[in-house]
């Protein structure tokens, strides 16, 4: 059995609003199943007040035993790095305090959400709470808990980045670490799992044949693709929002508003509007992540020019206006 520890610091909690949601199975059968045992967790503990905070001591002085370790949430350092700005309720002690000891004490360190990951919506503009990720400040190694650390079973940190992540990232991730299959291989270069990190949000995209024809959408709540006027950076973002959909049925690009890349570093300070493309001489400055610009541009003129009628015009509108048709019998009609 092992042993699972949550806590929330600077953030929303839209991660856990998210996990809760987790279908086929739900939360507690995935945890039940897997051997994992919840310490404590805020939105599903009845322990409060001095009960958590014993068993937290109970991990730092070593009498309980730590397997995971999930921190939703930014580590707010301020003011000038002393963490004051987040007190852990009932001890005036500062969360990062918390954290950094009971990081040294388990044996996987998970960061659930990007901004535990890197910093995230809570490091935006002035960040004047010195928001920072657990070992990552932005796209910069760091936060936290420093370029060096090492988890007791000498790991970095497990950053399940996205803002929300999908439940099943988390899910899994955990039944990686259960079932002893985790490795420095099992994650990408940023630290975030490879089972949803090495696809791109453009996969499985339902807008994907507007994209191959480059007939674009102009306007919020158009049919078409949103790369080209939009702001989406589906070709760019490393998820797989459109292969299993939040409650099989919703990702932002099905529900018609752009990806903002939200599993990447920095994501919150784009330096272009969110649903507005960048373009430099015409050309999208997005382009999908493995494409040449030459490719891109000689590419889009075709597809472009031979773009059907049926997807130009349902492109720019609201609903389908034409379906597709049946050429076949399209003949047949005209000949009889």
């Amino acid at each position: 059995m092992l042993n699972l520890l949550w806590l929330q610091s600077g953030g929303c909690g839209g991660c856990t609003m998210s996990l809760l949601n987790a279908e086929s199975p739900d939360l507690i059968t995935t945890l039940e199943a897997a051997g994992i045992n919840l310490l404590w967790h805020p939105s599903l503990s009845e322990e409060s007040g001095s009960e958590v905070i014993s068993i937290l001591q109970q991990i730092i002085d070593g009498d309980l035993g730590l397997d995971i370790l999930c921190i939703e949430g930014s580590m707010l350092m301020g003011p000038a790095g002393t963490g004051r700005f987040h007190l852990m309720g009932g001890t005036g002690r500062p969360m990062i305090d918390w954290v950094t000891d009971l990081a040294a004490k388990s044996r996987y360190t998970v960061a659930v959400g990007s901004c535990a990951a890197y910093g995230g919506i809570s490091a935006a503009g002035e960040n004047i709470t010195e928001a920072t990720g657990l070992q990552y400040d932005g796209e910069l190694p760091g936060g936290l808990l420093g370029e060096e650390y090492r988890s007791a079973g000498a790991a970095s940190v497990i950053n399940i980045s996205g803002c929300p992540t999908h439940p099943n990232w988390v899910t899994e991730t955990l039944l990686q670490l259960a079932l002893d299959e985790f490795s420095e291989d099992s994650v990408d270069p940023l630290g975030r799992p490879r089972n949803y990190a090495d696809h791109l949000v453009h996969h499985g995209c339902s807008r994907n044949e507007y994209y191959e024809y480059k007939a674009s959408a102009e306007h919020p709540g158009e049919q078409g693709c949103m790369m080209e006027n939009m702001g989406c950076l589906g070709t760019q973002a490393h998820a797989d929002c459109n292969i299993r959909p939040w409650n099989g049925e919703g990702s932002c690009t099905r529900g018609g508003y752009a990806c903002i890349n939200c599993t990447a570093p920095e994501f919150e300070e784009p330096a272009f509007a969110f649903t507005k493309t960048r373009k430099i001489a015409g050309i999208p400055v997005g382009l999908p992540t493995d494409m040449p610009k030459a490719w891109f541009v000689a590419l889009a003129s075709l597809s472009k020019a031979a773009t059907p009628e049926r997807l130009r015009s349902n492109a720019v509108s609201e609903r389908i206006i034409y379906p597709p048709g049946d050429l076949s019998n399209h003949h047949k009609n005209k000949k009889s």
